[in-house]
């Protein structure tokens, strides 16, 4: 297999304004902000702690590699780095990859540690994962039957694209 074409993307931070296509920060209580709701149509929320480590992907160059996408149709998703800082990358859950342009609709944020980001019904996501470590302690609020409910955009395999995120932001 020829390798993929590698597109970089640079960690940003998450912003109400610059994170607002793929969810939402849970606001501060009374700020006037629109609250993160919760949503599970399987009436199946959760909440636990999750972990994902570096040995889960390739690192090259100082990079971490994207090869993948998930998202769950049937539920919001909560995620809040515990242990450090972390990148997650994300799309918008109305593509589906099938033109060009859908690959720029790729997004990577940082999360520093005790950050929270709230993924919409079907946003495409990866990670969080660490950046200064190689174990990650991740806060998650999920729909239990995610298993059941959980797209796969294989980015590298049908595509032949890779996103490249740098280790440390």
């Amino acid at each position: 297999m020829a390798e993929p074409r590698a597109i970089e993307l640079l960690a940003l931070a998450a912003t109400r304004e610059s994170f607002a296509p793929f969810g939402a920060l849970p606001p501060e209580e009374g700020d006037g902000n629109a609250t993160a709701d919760l949503e599970f149509l399987w009436n199946d929320g959760s909440v636990n702690f999750i972990g994902h480590t570096l040995a889960e992907l390739e690192v090259h160059d100082g990079r971490l590699r994207c090869e993948l996408l998930n998202r769950h149709d049937t539920h919001t998703q909560t995620l809040m780095p515990m242990s450090g800082p972390a990148v997650v990358v994300v799309a918008p859950g109305d593509i589906d990859f099938s033109e060009p342009a859908h690959f720029d609709t790729v997004r990577a944020f940082a999360l520093p540690r005790h950050s929270c980001v709230h993924l919409h019904r079907g946003t495409w996501h990866w990670g969080p994962y660490p950046v200064a470590a190689d174990h990650l302690r991740i806060f998650n609020v999920q729909g239990r039957g995610y298993a059941n409910d959980n797209g796969i955009a294989w980015l590298t395999r049908d595509h032949g694209v890779v996103y490249e995120v740098a280790a440390q932001v």
